[in-house]
């Protein structure tokens, strides 16, 4: 009797020629989609189970507001200033987070002296040090920019130190820096860039609706004082937006620096 040989599975054509590659970008627009859809009828019909949608207005009515306001040009003097704010915070957290990971991983004298006052600090909500950073810093900006770096500097620093601690030591002896520590850690360090930032965004919001004069996030106070639902909703869906695109500009340039790693791993589709 002849051996049995295993057949290759026949390989499934996707239904329509192209199709695969646009499969996941699809499912995540009919997931944005579908996130409307409930909205509109929850609002339409009223919706009362526990959580009320009376007042909340409707995708139609913060549609006509957006349009109005990105009609005219104050808006947009609040999105500059929270991008200012964000980048820049970002970019001292980047530098101090990084550097200090590097150094904290590495060196156990550093760990001995530098972690310990980092752990202290870093439960402390960075909206608890609004009151504090408004007295340290002489204007109102550079108060906002020192809470957003804080938002973005704990986990960036953290992330760090545990990629350089994942290294195997052992590779680093013939070694130099530059070549093994620094692309050893580089997958963590950019996990604790993109967690940075989402926090970063977070506190920022928090502290422009605290003492902030500009920003997405002090448009979005104001509008709830002087009861503008439909404004309230433009301002966070526009604070989502940028704290999306933010987050992925940090992936993609991420994992420009990664070229050896899969586009899984990279975050890719």
């Amino acid at each position: 009797m002849a051996p049995l040989v295993a057949m290759p599975a026949a390989r499934v054509e996707p239904w329509l020629p192209g199709f695969a590659g646009w499969r996941r970008p699809l499912r995540r627009v009919l997931s944005i989609g579908l996130f409307f859809v409930v909205w509109h009828f929850a609002t339409k019909w009223d919706a009362d189970v526990y959580v009320r949608f009376q007042n909340i207005p409707t995708p139609g009515e913060v549609l006509v507001e957006a349009v109005a306001l990105f009609g005219g040009l104050a808006f947009y003097g609040h999105i500059l200033a929270s991008l200012e704010r964000i980048w820049l915070g970002f970019a001292l957290a980047t530098v101090l987070g990084v550097g200090l990971g590097l150094v904290i991983g590495w060196f156990r004298f550093a760990e001995d002296t530098l972690f310990p006052p980092l752990e202290l600090l870093r439960p402390i909500p960075a909206v608890a040090w609004v009151p504090l950073s408004i007295m340290l810093w002489p204007t109102e900006r550079s108060s906002i920019v020192f809470i957003t770096t804080l938002g973005a500097f704990f986990p960036i620093v953290l992330n760090t130190i545990h990629g350089v601690e994942g290294i195997d030591r052992q590779l680093v002896r013939a070694a130099i820096f530059r070549e093994v520590i620094l692309p050893g850690a580089l997958p963590s360090i950019v996990t604790g860039l993109s967690v940075g930032m989402g926090v970063s965004w977070i506190c920022l919001i928090s502290a422009e609706m605290i003492s902030g004069q500009f920003g997405v996030g002090y448009f979005t106070w104001v509008a709830y004082g002087i009861v503008k639902y439909a404004q309230i909703v433009v301002g966070m869906l526009t604070i989502g937006v940028l704290g999306m695109l933010s987050s992925l500009v940090v992936r993609l340039v991420g994992a420009r620096f990664m070229p050896w790693l899969p586009r899984r791993a990279k975050g890719g589709a």
